[in-house]
């Protein structure tokens, strides 16, 4: 039997190459394509994601916010305590004349124990911020203040009668400055409550009319949170 001839080789039909090539650049396309998509992806959700770091500021300053305003609102509330105890005192010293119808030891001796008790929420004070630390800070000198004025009374109507008028002058005075020194203290708390979304709070002394003391604005209690 013959054998069948067929058609030169170079003339046969041969696998298609050039289609395989481009198929197999099509598949690596794609997955270069979805492997740049999902680290674009990954990339976007770490950079609008807080880092730890950001994140553990975040919550310092929160806890520092409720830790502040917590202190301030405790303050607060001893200054109206200390108020309504050092006022009076501060109004009687300054109104005291400088002869035997002004208030005695005794009655001096009164004060200064309530004015040491006074000094006493003032002797361990807690880490605050700036603003809260000035505040504390100048209430607790007026306080301080004030007992010096209550010390100079002591002092005029136990010494010599030769030297009441003096003293007493001198526990005027003292007086007036522990009032202007309250008053400072209280504009600063008024600020550090508005401050921490508590509004005005206005805990100024009775006597502090004149001496240059500030008063409180016109501001309702309560109000600018």
């Amino acid at each position: 039997m013959p054998r069948r001839t067929g058609k030169p080789s170079y003339l046969l039909s041969t696998p298609d190459t050039r289609r395989r090539r481009v198929a197999r650049l099509a598949v690596v396309v794609a997955a270069v394509g979805l492997a740049a998509a999902f680290v674009g992806g990954a990339t976007g959700y770490t950079a609008g994601r807080p880092d730890g770091v950001e994140s553990a500021v975040a919550d310092m300053r929160k806890a520092e916010a409720q830790r502040d305003g917590q202190q301030i609102a405790e303050l607060t509330t001893t200054a109206r305590r200390l108020r309504e105890e050092i006022s009076p005192i501060l109004s009687a010293v300054r109104a005291a004349p400088s002869d035997s119808r002004q208030p005695g030891a005794e009655q001096a001796r009164q004060w200064r124990q309530t004015l040491l008790r006074a000094a006493e929420p003032f002797a361990n004070p807690p880490s605050g911020t700036t603003a809260t630390n000035v505040t504390r800070g100048g209430l607790h000198s007026a306080v301080e203040q004030a007992s010096l004025a209550v010390e100079s009374y002591l002092l005029a109507v136990t010494g010599p009668p030769a030297q009441r008028a003096a003293l007493t002058e001198l526990a005027k005075r003292q007086a007036a400055q522990a009032a202007a020194a309250w008053s400072v203290a209280a504009t600063q708390l008024d600020q550090v409550n508005i401050d921490a979304g508590h509004g005005h709070q206005h805990v100024y002394l009775d006597s502090d009319s004149g001496g240059g003391a500030f008063t409180p604005d016109g501001a309702a209690e309560g109000s600018g949170r």
